[in-house]
């Protein structure tokens, strides 16, 4: 991979974009960056809060505003689960090198997600996680380079894996 070139990370909550580029990026001696905080240091408040007094669109659209103004290269750069929905925010991001999907399934997702329903995660207020993971999943899919499938693998074997893939790009 060219050492200029950032990698992308997309995929559901509890997928491991955070804990996995970390590692990548130590791995790369890369910066690393996760979208979900610069949204909240922009804002002043954390996603939830955002959600909860504007609604889960608005939440997406300051998303992609905030995707947009990103100048990232040389990142590891995990995105906020919904960040698939913003096509200029990921036309923007895919500039700065390859999207990889880290696929988990829904089965391991809510198993490593306790959280759902106070975490920030951009939704329509019914919508269930199943309903979320399928519509999401098909996008996530459409946009990645690479993907990794992670179930039933160690951050040690993943990142190994991932490694090996982006070499071949």
């Amino acid at each position: 991979m060219n050492p200029q070139r950032s990698v992308i990370l997309v995929g559901m909550p509890g997928a491991g974009k955070s804990t996995i580029g970390v590692q990548l990026a130590k791995e790369l001696a890369l910066d690393f960056v996760d979208t979900d905080l610069l949204i909240q240091l922009r804002e002043g408040r954390a996603l939830q809060d955002i959600m909860d007094d504007a609604g889960y669109l608005q939440l997406r659209h300051i998303e992609e505003q905030t995707l947009l103004e990103a100048f990232l290269p040389r990142h590891v750069i995990a995105t906020g689960g919904s960040a698939v929905y913003g096509q200029e925010g990921m036309r923007h991001l895919r500039g700065f090198g390859p999207v990889v999907f880290l696929d988990a399934s829904l089965a391991e997702l809510k198993r490593r997600i306790h959280n759902y329903e106070s975490r920030g995660i951009a939704r329509r207020p019914e919508q269930s996680f199943e309903d979320l993971f399928a519509e999401r999943r098909a996008l996530y899919q459409q946009v990645a380079d690479i993907t990794i499938e992670c179930d039933n693998k160690n951050q040690q074997q993943i990142l190994d894996e991932l490694c090996v893939a982006l070499a071949a790009v």
